[in-house]
């Protein structure tokens, strides 16, 4: 018996002209809203992405970059020239980079992760002179200010997570730094400490700020100024326990520890166990940022929240807007403090 053989059909791909009329949209729109751009109102960009996945429309990519001059890549920069040791580990950099993952994926484009480390002169240069991508995300300033500053003045498609300094040219998403730290130091204030100490590394733009924030919450405390005292501590777990146990070695007396950022504060709780303390019995501690450890550590951290995914969509929403030639200035996002158990009842 002959049995007949079929091939099977395979759909034909719809043309990009096939997509805007079943969408109701001039040709145009559909080619920005498959390239992500800002432009499209994101709930018509989603339509416009169903209806192409349903008419089983493919993206030339390489005739697409071709005829934009573009990578559909966007560089992830982080530079660590205050701190060589630290690593990609680290829980802050673990959950921005997950979120900015996620955003830069939604619009069509691929990340490209760089890690920068000393020695640090030129490396935003060569980085923008490769061009191995269409913009750039930098995370935290580091020490490199000055090269932001100089790189902003003729690469636009440049955004930087971190503090906004007076002054500043580029670019900036983060949280209100001083505001933050000065509403979380007075959290203490009200639960009756009065020798607080700040934990962390000035040299840091971030983190100088909210040392800020720190000292003015002091100086306004409602009975009178208290006394500002800095610890320095670098970012890194270990480094920030040797850091607190040699405080606490010190004998200088003390009643809270502010955190310049969560891992600092988790590490100081650490060190003031392993000193016979009690947390927040003896020495309340708070974080900075809201990592997901904060929730999850013993006791569990009072902190001031930054709202990575926001900030991680603000970044790349901002990053495209500078692709297209659009006005993106600097956007700070408002700090909200998490009461939890480490400050005390």
């Amino acid at each position: 018996m002959l049995l007949a053989m079929t091939k099977r059909r395979r759909p034909t791909a719809a043309k990009m002209s096939d997509i805007a009329n079943a969408a109701g949209v001039h040709v145009s729109t559909v080619s920005r809203a498959l390239a992500g751009s800002s432009l499209v109102a994101e709930d018509l960009r989603e339509r416009i992405l169903k209806v192409a996945h349903e008419r089983n429309y493919v993206v030339n990519s390489m005739a697409r970059n071709l005829r934009l001059q573009r990578t559909q890549t966007i560089s992830v920069a982080i530079p660590l020239g205050h701190e060589a040791v630290q690593t990609l580990t680290d829980p802050f950099f673990v959950e921005l980079l997950a979120f900015l993952a996620d955003e830069i994926t939604q619009r069509g484009h691929s990340m490209l992760l760089k890690k920068v480390l000393p020695p640090m002169s030129g490396w935003l240069d060569r980085l923008i002179g490769a061009r191995q991508a269409d913009g750039i995300i930098v995370v935290g300033q580091s020490t490199e200010h000055e090269a932001l500053e100089a790189a902003a003045a003729t690469f636009k498609p440049l955004v930087v997570w971190g503090g906004h300094l007076k002054q500043q040219s580029y670019c900036t998403v983060g949280t209100d730094n001083v505001a933050g730290a000065r509403a979380v130091v007075e959290h203490l204030i009200k639960r009756g400490r009065r020798r607080i100490v700040f934990l962390g590394d000035p040299s840091i733009p971030e983190i100088r700020l909210r040392q800020l924030g720190y000292r003015e919450a002091l100086k306004h405390a409602p009975r009178g100024p208290l006394p500002p005292r800095t610890v320095p501590a670098r970012l890194t777990m270990e480094a920030a326990y040797e850091a607190m146990r040699a405080f606490i070695d010190s004998k200088i007396e003390f009643d809270a520890i502010v955190g310049a950022t969560d891992v600092i504060a988790v590490s100081a709780i650490r060190a003031l166990r392993a000193a016979g303390l009690e947390v927040p019995k003896d020495i309340a501690v708070v974080g900075y940022d809201d990592i997901s450890l904060a929730a999850h550590c013993s006791p569990t951290l009072t902190t001031v929240r930054q709202d990575l995914a926001r900030g991680s969509k603000m970044m790349v929403e901002l990053l495209f807007r500078r692709l297209e030639g659009m006005d993106a200035p600097s956007a700070t996002m408002p700090a909200e403090v998490i009461v939890r158990e480490s400050s005390g009842p």
